[in-house]
């Protein structure tokens, strides 16, 4: 036992200073930004397409007095409900063709008007393509309605006390919360356990890995390979960690402080974070390094590899029905079975207060850990190391 615990911790070292001693290991660190940077400004983009786009523009042909009326009304809803939510009113004085007019208005793209108000507020009459966008029409609707109670006395504020956040209150802030750490966590999982492949494939053409194996028994080298790479992974997740936390406290007024707080708090959050992504690594890990071990080439590693991936997509489906119901039989059901247990218990973090539910996850999962390292160690032995060619399968039962 000795002897593999001594054989592992070399190996692991290796190859864990092979990977962040070398020069790549900055672009490793420097990997997620590009995403983030390219999601930015896509999602900039796309806002200020939304922002266009989505606000309903209504022509209004009316008379001065009775276009500022409405446009009055409008701005008192809006200070209850936003602007963003209302349409946006446009005014034109009449034409003495006002049937062309309004069709003229209907065809403009600069800005694009989805309906046209006619008759002021005597005779509303509003023409537009309304079918599918009632909302529009029960705005205007109101506004018409609001604008004709005239200068009416304004309704006196409701008193309003502040009080403490609650359970209740935060309930959707925590389930967004949950939502970004199962999201984080796997294409976190995805993007670095496929990192022990390639280095693998480059070790067995090589044949360096038949010399480490000469050296050092077949299971400790898988087992060294392994926590190497999740070493570095949790040495990369905590400089991004680190990193996000003192951008948002640069560029978010109020920092991290304004952030919503996790049930379990962030300090014990970002800890159970760390946990459940080791322990999520070593169990995809482990299956991508036996595909490693029955591949010998780049191309046979991304055809063995796609079922592996298309069933983690699955299994991200099926934790993310937990979020929202932690108690329900589903996420129960999700939270036993052990490949999406990391994901379900991660967003169970941030929803519920609970601790003592971690600790049995913990110990479930890392039983579960051992199981599949066992049976990956032993299947990475039989196949790291054949050579010549291949087996027909009539054959393996004999063998």
């Amino acid at each position: 036992m000795m002897r593999f615990l001594r054989s592992s911790f070399v190996i692991a070292r290796r190859d864990f200073a092979a990977t962040v001693l070398s020069k790549a290991f900055i672009f490793f660190l420097l990997g997620p930004l590009f995403p983030l940077l390219l999601g930015g400004v896509f999602g900039g983009i796309g806002a200020r397409v939304a922002a266009r786009t989505d606000k309903p523009v209504v022509a209004v042909i009316a008379p001065q007095a009775d276009f500022e009326r409405l446009n009055a009304a409008r701005a008192q809803l809006a200070e209850a409900v936003g602007d963003d939510t209302l349409v946006r009113l446009v005014g034109f004085s009449p034409e003495p063709d006002l049937a062309r007019q309004e069709k003229r208005l209907l065809a403009s793209s600069e800005p694009a008007i989805r309906a046209v108000l006619t008759g002021g507020l005597e005779e509303p009459h509003l023409t537009g393509s309304l079918a599918g966008d009632p909302a529009t029409a029960g705005q205007i609707n109101l506004l018409v309605n609001n604008a004709r109670s005239g200068e009416a006395e304004r309704i006196a504020e409701v008193p309003v006390t502040d009080a403490p956040a609650t359970s209740g209150t935060l309930a959707k802030d925590r389930a967004v919360t949950g939502q970004i750490g199962q999201v984080l966590l796997f294409f976190l999982t995805l993007m670095l356990s496929t990192m022990v492949l390639s280095q693998l494939i480059e070790e067995k053409s090589n044949k360096i890995i038949e010399v480490i194996a000469a050296a050092v028994p077949i299971d400790a080298m898988f087992v060294g390979k392994l926590f190497a790479m999740l070493s570095a992974s949790i040495l990369g997740l905590v400089v991004w960690i680190s990193s996000g936390a003192l951008l948002i406290q640069f560029i978010k007024h109020g920092g991290v402080a304004t952030l919503p707080m996790p049930a379990v708090g962030w300090p014990a959050f970002l800890a159970l974070a760390v946990t459940y992504f080791g322990l999520n690594y070593l169990l995809f890990g482990a299956a991508f390094l036996m595909i490693g071990a029955q591949a010998s080439t780049a191309r046979e590693v991304q055809t063995l590899s796609m079922p592996v991936t298309f069933a983690q997509v699955l299994i991200f489906g099926l934790a993310s029905t937990a979020i929202g119901s932690a108690n329900s039989a589903e996420a129960i059901g999700a939270a036993i079975f052990p490949l999406s247990s990391p994901l379900v218990m991660l967003a169970r973090a941030a929803e519920r207060p609970e601790v003592w539910p971690h600790l049995l996850a913990i110990l479930w999962q890392a039983a579960w850990v051992a199981l599949i390292l066992r049976m990956g160690s032993q299947l990475f032995r039989k196949t790291v190391l054949k050579s010549g060619p291949r087996r027909p399968w009539w054959k393996f039962g004999r063998a």
